[in-house]
């Protein structure tokens, strides 16, 4: 069951994660407002839309996570942390980062669209919001951005312009969110991708009672900082 309402007006509420159909879409309409977007993280429910379409909110099951200290390092991508020259950083170019990952090449059409971006960098201003950036020689490379609520990150896209640079991206987030004692980092959707990352899929009760713990832990800082080798990680 769909619920549908342009405005869904009441208090930014959200129906039960229950009622969303067997492929995850749980509502129709509403907007990107902070207050409304917090409510739904802290729901385990995230927008996913196409340009010219209303908002779609989704919850699927199973869920697709990583708990922090799980990310798998392939040989090559080890290879990568040790010899690519490449710098990690968090919260140095949250516009651009964003920017990136709605560039779609060839046909496919982002989902990250204007008022998407806008929205999500507005969480940024408030510290709801950080990215990773991966550098070489000072040139944007890679990186990845999500929603943090307590001890919980919600991934929301990643990446990249050389090999492996998302990935590096991923570790350094998995490295300093060990640091920080969280709980979760959110996938949305499984892929063979992230499968292959360390990634593993989790009933969605499951994935709500851990976001409900998480969501009331608390992270002293709005900003972060990092800016480390990517060798470090190796």
């Amino acid at each position: 069951m769909v619920y549908i309402d342009n405005k869904i007006k009441d208090g930014y509420a959200f129906p039960s994660s229950h009622e969303a159909t067997p492929e995850g879409l749980l509502a129709v309409g509403g907007d990107l407002s902070r207050e409304r977007l917090l409510t739904a993280y802290s729901q385990g429910i995230f927008p996913w839309y196409n340009e010219g379409e209303s908002i779609l909110w989704w919850s699927p099951d199973p869920r697709t996570v990583l708990f922090p200290g799980s990310v798998k390092i392939s040989r090559s991508l080890r290879k990568t942390l040790k010899n690519s020259g490449l710098v990690i950083t968090m919260d140095r170019v949250f516009e651009s980062v964003i920017s990136e990952c709605a560039i779609r090449r060839g046909d496919d059409r982002s989902w990250i669209t204007k008022d998407m971006s806008s929205a999500y960098c507005d969480l940024y201003t408030h510290g709801d919001a950080h990215s990773v950036e991966v550098w070489r020689k000072n040139i944007l490379v890679g990186g990845l951005y999500g929603v943090v609520l307590g001890t919980i990150f919600f991934g929301e896209s990643m990446f990249s312009r050389v090999n492996n640079a998302s990935k590096v991206a991923l570790v350094g987030l998995d490295w300093i969110l060990q640091k920080k004692g969280f709980r979760l980092i959110d996938c949305q959707i499984s892929s063979t991708h992230l499968l292959s990352l360390g990634a593993e899929n989790i009933r969605r009760d499951h994935f709500l009672t851990e976001v409900k713990k998480g969501v009331l832990a608390t992270v002293p800082e709005k900003q972060w900082q990092l800016n480390i080798p990517a060798e470090m990680l190796a």
